[in-house]
């Protein structure tokens, strides 16, 4: 544990200015990120009586070994600089918004030729448009279901639809009349996109004109006594006033605006979002953060405006998205002290004047109660849920350190696996594990080059001494960090090099292998171990333990010692160095059936002539896979773009040939 006054800065050099400063640990790490309108008084605040202190402060200022601070002209300056540093740096000490779930949302694939309808998860992509989130996928489904028969939109998958094509027969959404069928030629491209289109419409919110427009053509239709059109059409209409019932009408004047509440102690805070268009509430979304220093209503409020917006605008800016990334009103418990600077910053992000006021009667008010118990409930439900998972996974890290006789608990495990088949295609998977919680963004792995002909202990040996190799060099490359103290203009680049710690000035992302672990797993018994220790002694690297977990009794072994540790099988120690094996094994053999499908596929089509890299490419990509590319025929593989008659008539003798041989040697005839 680090002690704050080695780095405090000399007094009188903090200056009273609007700033942003930031902590760094002993690897130049940046691990937390702030604003203040007095960076002296802001600063000061940290270098206390530790006693005093909130508990995370004051775990933070002891893991840090470093802080310096950026001078800005004015607080808009100092709001952007420090949503960009912490959307850069991720530090771990800064508050971090996660759902209490996973939101699905309504996905509209604009940028196909026949754009889909479906339930989707995960990042936002361009020439997507995204409608919700929606509580429950269900909910989604039900919607759709119900809508399907007034826009008949294409909701299958991209290999179905092919597979509906060549074939020449729609599926069953197709015969009972809930997709047109553009699969089967039923209807054009245009004619199918303006299907997607009007629902999109319906689904922004132009309900009312949708729907008066359908009574308008039963209106015509009853006219010129086309009854079965106009029976059509009412059923069509009695379809949109189901889905609108739905979505109740929560505000009268049809606002468009976001309602936010909290509910928290004194370390932990929910926050439920209501979004509320037209009048109608389309979405409900739910986040739990820690709270790092003692923090208010008014400043948890800032905060959130700040990250949650600012995500939303980077959101809608790479989806393409039509639709505005911030409200017009948004609706708080609370406003923060600095409403202006953040009505400004909105508005920006906006293009039009934003609002941001506490509700005090009527419709919102009574919104802002119902939104207020929906975030006490949550709270409440993720306190039940966390509190035996914090208790684990505190008890985990504190049992490890005891059983391996660690200096201090290891809040970073990384572990090895090594997967092949017989000796070939031989990969490694490198893991991290940070508080006991899995850390995929720095999840690595490895084609292994020297060790394939040694076995499991070569290859893990060439694994360690990989990866602590660009430790070493990237450590050696990074510049030591900057003395405490302001920051000037000329200085501005020097400083930057100096605060990324571990991020690489020239992409900005961080390094591969910037930091090192506190633990080293592998995947096996002493022999594993052995080597895994004996590359770090020649390496230098003294700093990091290593263990090892054997599979057959989860005995863990230790460098130099001729029994294993024998951690009781209720152990939560036990069990999360289990999860960081087994997560290390299935994601080294993910890696391997990708390696080995490449090189089977690349085998094939090998000896086609004139075939060679990108046309392979082409050919997979068009056919989904290569068993669907023996199922085609020659004129159906020639056009594909880039291939010809020729080749085409190539592909199928060459794949043809490849079955056949495979064939014989099933059934034990000579080739």
């Amino acid at each position: 544990m680090a002690d704050p006054s080695t780095y405090r800065p000399a007094a009188g050099t903090i200056p009273e200015a609007p700033g942003v400063y930031r902590f760094s640990d002993q690897h130049g790490r940046v691990i937390y990120v702030g604003k203040a309108k007095s960076l002296r008084s802001r600063l000061n605040s940290y270098f206390a009586d530790l006693t005093n202190l909130h508990p995370r402060t004051r775990q933070m200022v002891t893991t840090a070994a470093n802080v310096q601070w950026t001078v800005v002209g004015t607080e808009v300056e100092a709001l952007q600089l420090e949503y960009n540093w912490i959307k850069e740096f991720d530090p771990r000490f800064n508050v971090r918004y996660r759902d209490d779930k996973t939101y699905p949302v309504l996905a509209v694939t604009l940028h196909e030729e026949y754009p889909r309808l479906h339930v989707y998860r995960g990042p936002r992509r361009k020439g997507v448009r995204y409608f919700g989130p929606y509580a429950h996928a269900w909910a989604i489904r039900e919607t759709l279901d119900m809508l399907l028969r007034v826009f008949p939109a294409r909701t299958c998958s991209n290999g179905v639809f092919r597979r509906h094509g060549q074939i020449g027969r729609p599926c069953l959404l197709g015969y009972i009349d809930k997709c047109s069928a553009p699969c089967v030629g039923r209807v054009t491209a245009d004619e199918h996109r303006t299907i997607v289109s009007d629902f999109a419409e319906f689904l922004s919110g132009r309900t009312d004109r949708m729907v008066r427009e359908f009574e308008r053509q039963m209106t015509e239709a009853a006219e010129e006594l086309e009854f079965e059109r106009a029976a059509r059409l009412r059923d069509d209409i009695s379809a949109l006033r189901r889905a609108m019932e739905k979505q109740a009408v929560v505000l009268g004047d049809g606002t468009d605006a976001d309602v936010v509440a909290f509910a928290q102690d004194e370390l932990e805070a929910a926050v439920q979002v209501f979004h509320v268009r037209g009048g109608r509430v389309r979405g409900q979304r739910g986040w739990v953060i820690d709270k790092v220093e003692e923090t208010d209503t008014p400043a948890l409020v800032e905060r959130f405006v700040t990250q949650f917006y600012g995500e939303q605008a980077a959101l809608a800016e790479s989806a393409d998205d039509a639709i505005q990334p911030v409200p017009k009103e948004i609706l708080v418990p609370e406003l923060p002290p600095e409403t202006e600077l953040l009505t400004e910053w909105l508005s920006e992000l906006r293009g039009s004047r934003v609002q941001l006021r506490v509700p005090q009667r009527g419709d919102k008010r009574a919104l802002a109660d119902t939104v207020a118990r929906n975030a006490a409930e949550s709270f409440t439900q993720h306190k039940l849920r966390r509190a035996g998972d914090l208790t684990a996974r505190s008890a985990a890290l504190t049992e490890i350190q005891e059983a391996l006789g660690l200096d201090s608990a290891p809040l970073r495990i990384e572990c090895v696996d090594v997967s092949h088949v017989q000796g070939s295609d031989v990969v490694a998977s490198l893991v991290v594990f940070e508080d006991g919680l899995a850390r995929k963004s720095e999840y690595r792995r490895f084609a292994i080059r020297d060790g394939a002909e040694g076995g499991d202990v070569a290859s893990i040996a060439e694994v360690v001494r990989r990866r602590f190799r660009r430790y070493l060099a990237e450590t050696a490359s990074t510049p030591e960090p900057a003395e405490s103290g302001a920051v000037s203009e000329a200085d501005e680049d020097d400083v930057t090099l100096a605060v990324r710690g571990g991020i690489d000035p020239e992409t900005g992302r961080p390094r591969k292998f910037a930091y090192p672990p506190n633990l080293f797993v592998v995947d096996g018994g002493a022999p594993q171990v052995e080597a895994a220790s004996d590359v770090l002694a020649e390496l230098g690297v003294t700093d990091v333990a290593v263990c090892g977990l054997a599979k057959r009794l989860e005995e863990v072994w230790l460098p130099g010692d001729p029994d294993p540790a024998i951690l009781p099988r209720t152990s939560e120690g036990l069990y999360l160095l289990q999860r960081a094996r087994d997560e290390a094994h299935r994601f080294a053999i993910t890696y391997h059936r990708q390696k080995r499908s490449k090189r089977m596929t690349a085998s094939e089509l090998d000896s086609v002539p004139g075939l060679g890299e990108a046309r392979r490419t082409a050919l997979l990509k068009h056919f989904g896979s290569l068993r669907k590319l023996r199922q085609a025929a020659a004129d159906e593989i020639a056009q594909v773009p880039g291939m010809g008659p020729r080749t085409a008539a190539a592909v199928v003798a060459a794949l043809s040939g490849a079955t056949e041989a495979k064939s014989a040697v099933s059934t034990g005839e000579d080739t």
